[in-house]
């Protein structure tokens, strides 16, 4: 009778079973990490997203909020040209109740605005980068982009800077944002002269000027509104808005 032996290796078999359960939960392992890195990140960048909306969106009100506010102070100036004229290149002669004293505030993350610089984008934005002084007239006469009308370009001019709480005093609103507000004559006007509101009545520009509110904010948010106002009975209206994108 012959006997059979069986020369199976035991000992490497249940070794090799346990060596590919260990790579088998390593790889289960690896699976669930990446896919729990993958759910960190997802949720981050919603969060991110989340913030950098409302952020956004804040700073668009922080600009309106300054626009209306200046809206209310010139309705009360008896005479608009006051508004476009001063000695001064940057600041009007004409004082907002919320005025500051610094053309360049520093935001709550370090960065400083540099408001002069501000003006000249918007008065020769041709010229890049914007001048450290004032634009000549034949910069803010220059036809193109939005500035069409040469002659009856916008002179913008800073009429009042400053935080948002100074706009909103008592609400609690206002940090961490930066608010300035520009003046400027309406430029469907014909007389050649940005530097005073019109008085003849047949003048399309008789009786109204621009309004153009910025503010900045953390990480870089900034947006800009702008809004033509006329008179009306005793005080005064918007007669066009929007977002400058």
């Amino acid at each position: 009778m012959t006997i059979l032996e069986d020369h199976t290796d035991h000992g490497n078999c249940h070794g090799r079973q346990r060596g590919i359960a260990l790579v088998l939960a390593l790889v289960a392992t690896l699976a669930l990490s990446v896919l729990g890195l993958s759910l960190l990140l997802t949720t981050s960048a919603e969060t991110l997203i989340a913030a950098h909306y409302r952020t956004s969106t804040e700073v668009v009100h922080a600009a309106d909020a300054a626009l209306e506010r200046v809206l209310s102070e010139v309705a009360a100036v008896p005479d608009w040209t006051a508004l476009l004229t001063s000695p001064d290149d940057i600041v009007s002669g004409v004082a907002a109740s919320f005025g500051g004293s610094t053309l360049t505030p520093t935001l709550a993350d370090g960065r400083t605005v540099d408001l002069v610089r501000a003006t000249n984008l918007l008065n020769c934005p041709q010229v890049f980068p914007p001048p450290a002084t004032p634009c000549t007239a034949a910069q803010m006469d220059h036809v193109g982009g939005e500035r069409l009308w040469g002659a009856n370009n916008p002179r913008w001019r800073l009429f009042a800077r400053g935080p948002l709480s100074a706009v909103t005093p008592g609400s609690g609103v206002g940090a961490p944002y930066h608010v300035a507000v520009w003046i400027a004559d309406d430029p469907a006007e014909t007389d050649g002269d940005p530097s005073r509101d019109g008085t003849d009545q047949t003048n399309p520009g008789t009786g109204m000027i621009q309004l153009h509110a910025e503010a900045f904010g953390p990480v870089g948010a900034h947006r800009s509104v702008e809004a033509t106002i006329a008179r009306s009975g005793g005080g005064a209206r918007i007669v066009s808005w929007r977002l400058i994108r």
